[in-house]
């Protein structure tokens, strides 16, 4: 009765265009950029000096610009559309930074873009509802349902003009008292226009857009066209693609807390010290296995051009990409044979949206036991660590930290809590890596085949530390638990191209992702004219170097 009520007053209140255009624009700027002004006058009142002024001018100045902004692309019959599109919008953003710290650059939306429906729906609790229908709901509604008051063309255009002049006059005032102040804190803390909502993210979605559905398409370029196999040989080698694993929480990284209790014992080799070329899958995986490096990354290229995975298979060898990770290979597999596993409910370890890491073990079994080639490279993409259902990642039995976080909603967990699920799932994912040593081994004895393991992840993960969850953050700023990433390297005993002393004495050296292209040929033995070896992490421990088309120890990657 009360809500029918409440409609009825909103169907007769009625205001003018440009009040309702200025109500909206104060609840943009003044509510839904709540993050951004937050940040801004953190930045201000952390300066040794400030004027109070100045930083009581940032939601004026703010206020203004969303004004002139909104006021270009509103008005008349678009203003309604484009101001509930706003505010939807701004309401999905403010949750997602307000919650888990994420920011909308061009990184994030392209990630957004490429995720799947599982992904997304992982994100949907009751408290994201509640927030939604508060935030953007609610004040869509109100929009929708006030009567605007009939005005002519002409009056209707004057007002609004009106109102961009005082904004226009405004903003000029602001920036000639206190240009240098703004340039200052701009200039010292550049992350900030991130947060600025909608406005960034919409900017960041249109040059996705552009960048990836109306530039035509680049011709195919080959690397090289014939790349070969220097090893005589048979060699298995399984590539495990981590997915959201934190160097720091590794054991054999030095972490206080046992995440690591069963490689721990199969003589593996951790290395310490490696960076990612992003904080998001979609930019971390194209990257690591192109010829491009961090600096030169660029999608359309890396996607146009022979990959890690081309070169492989262009060599001779059986290359087969196995993916437990709903978010693809990003392109990476797209010309070698591939498969996705099936996350149907009856299968004992999924749940019809996700399954356990553990079911690829079965994957590299029947794989073990119908080799057709010399040389094979199998590629295992984990769902690993993905959060933020941390707690869906391992099963019950194999839940070793508690009390750990059984829920989406990872904000209102203790920190105890959720650091306990994230463990979980990295001693889970040991767990699995150490049952395909066992694979790998148990194929090497009996059949005197050469075996190796690699396994590094994508990118790393924030578990809260300054208010900043998950990963994501534009590069230059996000923390080093979201960049700094674990690898991991096994070999079997029989073989011998790799001094294993050799590379435990430089387990420390930083090396990155601009590492992986080169260190993967040459691990896998393949003779092409691209490989570098000076970027190859493990060239400087190879027992017997083998020659390479076009060698060039100058090479610049």
């Amino acid at each position: 009765m009360r809500t029918h009520a409440a409609i009825t007053f909103l169907k007769e209140y009625k205001t003018t265009s440009t009040k309702l255009f200025f109500y909206a624009c104060c609840y943009i700027s003044l509510v839904l950029n709540i993050p951004f002004l937050s940040r801004f006058q953190d930045a201000i009142v952390s300066q040794e000096k400030y004027s109070t002024i100045f930083l009581l001018s940032t939601p004026i100045f703010l206020l203004s610009l969303v004004i002139i902004v909104q006021g270009l692309i509103t008005f008349r019959w678009l203003l309604k559309p484009v101001l509930i599109f706003t505010i939807i919008v701004s309401s999905l953003i403010f949750y997602t930074t307000s919650t888990y710290g994420i920011v909308f650059d061009f990184g994030m939306v392209q990630n957004t873009f490429e995720t799947d429906t599982a992904e997304a729906l992982s994100y949907v609790n009751i408290y994201s509802f509640l927030f939604f229908s508060v935030f953007g709901l609610a004040p869509s509604l109100l929009i929708c349902f006030i009567k605007i008051t009939p005005q002519s063309f002409l009056s209707n255009l004057a007002s609004h003009l009106k109102l961009l002049a005082i904004s226009f006059l405004c903003l000029i005032t602001i920036l000639g008292i206190y240009y240098s102040n703004y340039a200052s804190v701009g200039r010292n803390n550049s992350e900030l226009i991130n947060y600025i909502t909608p406005y960034k993210m919409l900017d960041s979605a249109q040059r996705y857009i552009v960048r990836n559905f109306l530039y035509p398409p680049l011709d195919f370029t080959l690397l090289d066209p014939s790349p070969t196999i220097s090893n005589d040989k048979k060699h298995v080698m399984v590539l495990v693609l981590g997915e959201t694993a934190r160097s720091s929480n590794f054991s054999l990284n030095g972490y206080d807390k046992f995440t690591n209790p069963y490689t721990s014992k199969q003589n593996v080799i951790s290395f310490k010290n490696v960076t990612s070329c992003g904080t998001a899958t979609a930019v971390s995986v194209p990257c690591m296995f192109s010829n491009l490096n961090k600096s030169n990354y660029d999608k359309r290229i890396a996607t146009s051009q022979q990959n890690a995975i081309d070169l492989i298979k262009g060599a001779g060898a059986d290359v087969l990409w196995i993916s437990n990770n709903n978010g693809s290979c990003k392109g990476v597999c797209k010309r070698v044979e591939s498969k996705q596993v099936a996350t149907d409910s009856n299968q004992p370890l999924c749940d019809g949206e996700y399954c356990y890491d553990e079911v690829l073990l079965k994957e590299l079994t029947d794989k073990l036991n119908n080799l057709t080639h010399k040389t094979t490279l199998i590629v295992f993409h984990l769902i690993g660590s993905h959060g933020p259902t941390y707690y869906k990642r391992y099963p019950i039995e194999r839940r070793l930290f508690t009390p750990d976080c059984p829920r989406s909603d990872i904000q209102y967990c203790t920190q105890e809590q959720l650091v306990n699920a994230y463990d979980n799932t990295i001693a889970y994912t040991d767990y699995v890596i150490s049952e395909m040593i066992d694979a790998l081994s148990k194929t090497s004895n009996e059949n005197n085949i050469e075996t190796t393991m690699l396994y590094i992840s994508d990118h790393g993960e924030s578990l809260g530390e300054n208010g900043v969850y998950l990963h994501g953050l534009p590069y230059a700023f996000a923390p080093e638990v979201q960049k700094h990433v674990p690898m991991i390297y096994w070999d079997s005993e029989n073989s011998a191209s790799i001094d294993k002393s050799c590379l435990q004495s430089i387990s420390n050296t930083p090396i990155s992702h601009d590492n992986f292209f080169n260190t993967l040929l040459g691990t896998m033995s393949i003779n092409s004219k691209v490989y570098n070896p000076s970027l190859d992490a493990f060239s400087k421990c190879k027992k017997q170097f083998f020659t390479h088309k076009n060698r060039n120890e100058n090479y610049v990657r």
